[in-house]
């Protein structure tokens, strides 16, 4: 049985489709809901664990970008730069799992890496280029 997680990334007219009830349905996948973040008129972002038949999963992958779902693999890290960081706190707003906080006592940020899901909304957002992706 292959298992993959993956990010989904939803335009706003698809989060009100069944995309993944259809994962289940028609290329008969296991899938188990890691993190989600749907808001109605918004962009989705959906973090899944997929297991099934690797030929399935592949017929799968190919559905949803058929569908314009942003599909990106977890096998990617953030990487913050020390040197570069100013503690802006921009990051933390916008971090869809909340890998980002304020430390009360300095009010420095720190960086959680096991929330991160590497859907880099931080990497294109902060304006010091302080964040990176590494494959």
């Amino acid at each position: 049985m292959y298992s993959n997680k993956i990010v989904l990334h939803f335009p706003s007219n698809l989060v009100d489709k069944s995309i993944i009830y259809k994962l289940s349905k028609d290329y008969d996948l296991e899938f188990n809901i890691l993190k989600a973040f749907v808001n109605p008129k918004e962009e989705g972002l959906m973090v899944l664990e997929l297991k099934g038949d690797k030929k399935e999963y592949d017929k799968a992958i190919r559905y949803l970008k058929k569908e314009k779902v942003r599909v990106q693999t977890l096998s990617k890290d953030v990487v913050r730069s020390e040197e570069k960081c100013v503690h802006c706190g921009l990051c933390v707003s916008i971090c869809p799992t909340q890998a980002f906080e304020v430390e009360p006592r300095t009010r420095k940020i720190k960086f959680i890496q096991e929330r991160c899901i590497a859907c880099g909304i931080c990497v294109d957002s902060c304006p010091y280029k302080a964040l990176s992706i590494s494959f």
